[in-house]
């Protein structure tokens, strides 16, 4: 039977070995992180600092070099696209319009998908994998496709206005398409699945032990609720919330077919300006300054979710 000490020299050996292993295991996700996302956001970094000009590409060059010479002549960084997002109020309306909507939206989302979560964590095992299976299952269908059918709904021939009128309710359609009640519901609807799945992986690994020792140390169900089970659930709040909110500040295709003229949205202020306006410079830094205001949330989520890991 083999010594302590030899065991002990084998698993050193074996980790030696196959520490480089993991090593490549963890650089294909760097690898890929760095080729399609962080190159391009250089690329975009590149064309923000550039001035927009007639031709293809509609952006001047950073570095102008003489024939003949290794170093470059002139480096021009052109900041006033970054200045033009704070002088001009329609980009600081869009966003603001865009960080308003979005975390409405997140809000109500957590409002419907919470109890949802706690309601498929609460039911048989054997129930729980058809109700998951149901929150998926908008998934399995066009996003483009989904959204046009709100049309179909929300519309003054729609179905809701025809039932309406059918039961004597109204006399006249009401306005439904094309307002802000059109984008919230679009993007509660389209993004209600990414809060309510953080949740319930969140909500199913808690010990429900815990919720019996605070009845029988006389807490009421609904004190143990906001006690134990809300502080238990936070990671998943924070997860879905952010799931939530970042894509939702940037969304194009929900206020643009559901939305009207004042659901302005950085989304479509982005469309504009390139394809519409091809002031790609400009674009280039409202979608380099999204980013940096999207990331404060981002690191937020980490923070808590260190302590709750240390916790």
């Amino acid at each position: 039977m083999p010594s302590p000490s030899s065991n002990n020299l084998w698993q050193h050996t074996l980790g030696r070995w196959l520490k480089p292993g993991r090593g490549a295991i963890s650089a294909i996700p760097l690898l890929w992180l760095g080729l399609f996302f962080g190159l391009p956001f250089l690329i975009i970094v590149r064309i923000s600092l550039s001035e927009a000009v007639i031709g293809l590409p509609p952006y001047s060059d950073l570095i102008q070099w003489v024939e003949g010479e290794l170093l470059p002549s002139r480096v021009r960084l052109y900041f006033a696209n970054f200045l033009l997002l704070w002088e001009d109020s329609l980009y600081l309306d869009a966003l603001g319009n865009s960080v308003r909507v979005a975390a409405v939206s997140t809000l109500l989302c957590l409002l419907i998908g919470y109890p949802m979560a706690l309601g498929i964590t609460r039911t048989r095992q054997n129930l729980r994998i058809p109700l998951l299976m149901l929150v998926i299952l908008p998934f399995w269908t066009s996003f483009l496709i989904r959204v046009y059918a709100w049309i179909g709904i929300l519309k003054d021939s729609g179905l809701i206005n025809n039932f309406l009128l059918g039961i004597g309710l109204i006399d006249q359609p009401l306005q439904l398409l094309y307002t802000n009640f059109a984008v919230y519901l679009g993007i509660v609807y389209a993004y209600l699945p990414f809060m309510i799945l953080p949740l319930y992986a969140t909500l199913s690994r808690m010990d429900e032990r815990l919720l019996d020792a605070a009845a029988d140390l006389g807490c009421r169900p609904v004190y143990a609720f906001w006690r134990v089970t809300v502080p238990l659930s936070l990671p998943g709040i924070v997860a879905g919330s952010l799931l939530v909110f970042v894509p939702a500040v940037g969304e194009f295709v929900i206020p643009d077919l559901l939305g009207g003229p004042d659901s302005l949205m950085i989304g479509k202020v982005l469309w504009s300006e390139f394809f519409s306006n091809r002031d790609w410079p400009v674009a280039a830094a409202l979608a380099v300054a999204l980013l940096a205001l999207l990331v404060v949330p981002v690191l937020m989520f980490e923070r808590i979710r260190t302590k709750g890991q240390g916790a």
